[in-house]
């Protein structure tokens, strides 16, 4: 494996987080707590993973530049700067509602994670949008 290969891995961890947080979204409104429970603490496994491997990547291929100078850069740029925003002030956010989820407060987990969870799915869903605009498309 080489490092160029991790921005595969990327989005594959990008969209297992959406989908499992889909599914822990769905348990809970069904009144499922302990399958909710198991699908966001395989959401947050997931997001954890594709932070190291992102940093990694980051680290040693540096920036990639969008390959196109067309009105598709415009839309780029538009969902990538509120995907970096959102991904940065996010984590400590998560932090908090897995915390307070784990110490039985679900009052306030829950208070918070009705918001963070749109942020967290936004960025995995727009994660992979920008991969499919840098790599695919």
């Amino acid at each position: 494996m080489q490092f160029s290969d991790l921005s595969t891995l990327n989005v594959l961890l990008n969209f297992t987080s959406a989908v499992l947080l889909s599914f822990g979204f769905y348990h809970i409104k069904q009144g499922n707590k302990e399958t909710h429970k198991k699908f966001m603490v395989a959401a947050l496994c997931s997001t954890a993973t594709f932070i190291v491997s992102y940093l990694i990547y980051h680290f040693e291929v540096r920036s990639v530049p969008y390959p196109y100078d067309d009105w598709t850069k415009i839309v780029y740029y538009i969902i990538l700067i509120p995907h970096v925003i959102l991904a940065a002030v996010q984590l400590p956010f998560i932090i908090y509602i897995v915390t307070q989820a784990f110490k039985g407060n679900f009052e306030k987990h829950k208070k918070v994670a009705k918001y963070i969870w749109f942020v967290w799915m936004f960025v995995s869903v727009t994660g992979v949008l920008i991969y499919l605009m840098l790599y695919i498309f």
